[in-house]
């Protein structure tokens, strides 16, 4: 039908667009940019031309990590074993 149906509160309005400029050329592909975890769920792509497809996609966003915070633990001595520590939450 030419458009997106964003769902109530979604936050999707300005983030997501066709990928060709008529999806009425065998490509109802989207785009969704800036990602969120809140896009987390499930999308569906119904296509309609003779008959209806509908197809689902479950996307997972997750967060990136923290920096890591890295140390050597002990005393760090030419040829002897060092244990290299690292930490992200």
């Amino acid at each position: 039908d030419h458009h997106v149906n964003y769902g109530s509160g979604s936050g999707l309005q300005d983030r997501v667009t066709f990928v060709e400029s008529d999806p009425s050329q065998y490509d109802a592909s989207i785009r969704l940019a800036d990602l969120q975890v809140s896009d987390t769920g499930t999308y569906k792509c119904r296509v309609k031309k003779n008959t209806i497809a509908v197809h689902e996609v479950i996307v997972t966003v997750e967060e990136r990590p923290a920096s890591p915070q890295c140390w050597a633990e002990g005393e760090v001595i030419e040829g002897r074993s060092v244990v290299l520590r690292c930490f992200s939450s």
